[in-house]
């Protein structure tokens, strides 16, 4: 079942300012997403992320250095947020 990736308006400015070897790493990276945004295998590092419950079911994608923070909301995944893994959650 393929899913739709959805980017937030910040979010989205974020690649824009990167080298594009980096930016291309990351949409590729974004892409594997509409595959399955729930399950970590190979070339994808997905875990659930700790803390939330009682609230939306939050995931990580780790790029690189750079980490995506985002929710599954039926067949669409919203990333709320992509920040440099030294900004920390």
């Amino acid at each position: 079942m393929p899913y739709a990736v959805k980017l937030h308006r910040e979010v989205a400015k974020t690649p824009a300012g990167m080298p594009p070897k980096l930016r291309s790493s990351i949409i590729r990276a974004l892409r594997t997403l509409q595959m399955d945004p729930f399950q970590h295998r190979s070339g994808t590092d997905i875990i659930r992320l700790k803390g939330t419950r009682g609230r939306q079911d939050l995931f990580r994608l780790r790029i690189g250095d750079y980490r995506a923070v985002y929710a599954v909301e039926g067949n669409v995944v919203y990333v709320t947020d992509m920040f440099h893994r030294g900004k920390g959650y």
